[in-house]
């Protein structure tokens, strides 16, 4: 009888049980790529699509970010909102993968696209929000919302109704994408990427829900820090050239007046700003804020003969090293840059 079967039995024994393969995923944006990363901290490294100093309205995938598409196992994007591009990209390369779209997860607050009057009616008088956001009427959210709650302030919460699209705009889809701004969907998203993850990796479910946990209480401490920051912030109004933080602002009670482009970072025409130039005046505003992926010669154009101070935010974190602390920093540097427009 030949002793080779028992040699190769002895040699597997000795290797111990074959592990599964760590799953490949794949991410559209810096602050989700760091959310993903946190969950698989320890475990492995996820793939970044758009990097942060660039704008991820219009894109072109390199042949490695395509090759990527193909060989992943969870694709972890924002939605069609923010990046149109990718649509086809995803269903032609990427069409067995498992897919979550963070803007059509269970839960996730989304709020409406803002027109310039609608801004204008929000700096004009109190607004309780109530009828430009939407959680889809999902309650139980699960285990993995447990802790989203924690990231939330109630005072800012009032955001149960139906959002619904305006017309005219060139956006697709009735909702505002840059949902991540709101540290609330950031600590969702952190259980629903877990629970992802768990599924395909059952060896590092407990790793993954773990991380997320931590995760989540760092979010909640960037919350606390933020709010604090803030407070001489209420009731100042601001103008910004990009209409990508409304969900940073109704988190934390923040008073936008005008922007030079909407959501969707379409061009203005010269009617919109010319009466952007005229709330200028009308509004009293302290500063605006410009974004690194933008050119701000526009905005320029907008507060020119104005004693209005131009400030930096970045929506994409690309002042921070890409991985897991991202997320939290990103939440953090908003909150300062904010503050910055009262010498906070």
């Amino acid at each position: 009888m030949s002793k080779l079967p028992l040699f190769v039995t002895f040699l597997a024994v000795l290797a111990g049980p074959i592990r599964a393969e760590v799953p490949q995923v794949v991410t559209d944006i810096a602050p989700i790529h760091a959310l993903t990363a946190q969950v698989m901290d320890g475990v492995g490294v996820p793939e970044l699509l758009v990097r942060p100093g660039l704008s991820p309205h219009s894109y072109a995938l390199r042949p490695s970010q395509a090759r990527a598409l193909q060989d992943a196992d969870l694709v972890v994007w924002v939605g069609e909102g923010l990046a149109p591009w990718l649509e086809k990209p995803l269903a032609s390369l990427a069409g067995g993968s498992d897919m979550l779209e963070l803007m059509e997860a269970e839960g996730t607050v989304r709020l409406a696209y803002r027109g310039a009057e609608d801004v204008l009616a929000a700096a004009a008088g109190p607004d309780d929000h109530g009828d430009h956001a939407d959680h889809d009427g999902h309650e139980d959210h699960g285990d993995h919302a447990d802790h989203a709650a924690e990231a939330s302030h109630e005072d800012h919460d009032d955001h149960d109704g139906t959002a619904e699209g305006e017309a005219g705009h060139h956006h697709t889809g009735a909702y505002d994408p840059h949902a991540w701004l709101d540290p609330q969907n950031g600590s969702l998203w952190l259980g629903l990427i877990a629970e992802h993850l768990s599924a395909l990796d059952p060896e590092h479910a407990e790793t993954y829900r773990a991380n997320a946990i931590a995760g989540q209480a760092e979010i909640s401490a960037a919350v606390e820090a933020v709010t604090e920051a803030l407070r001489p912030m209420q009731g100042v109004a601001f103008v910004s050239y990009h209409d990508a933080f409304q969900y940073f602002e109704r988190r934390f009670g923040l008073t936008l007046v005008g922007t030079v482009t909407p959501g969707d970072a379409t061009d203005p025409s010269p009617a919109q700003l010319a009466q952007l130039r005229d709330r200028l005046a009308d509004l009293g505003v302290r500063c605006a804020f410009a974004e690194p992926q933008f050119d701000t010669r526009l905005l320029q154009a907008a507060v020119a003969g104005r004693d209005i101070p131009i400030l930096e935010l970045d929506p994409l974190g690309r002042a921070h090293e890409l991985g897991k602390g991202l997320y939290p920093a990103l939440i953090r540097d908003l909150g300062t840059g904010f503050a910055a427009c009262v010498g906070g």
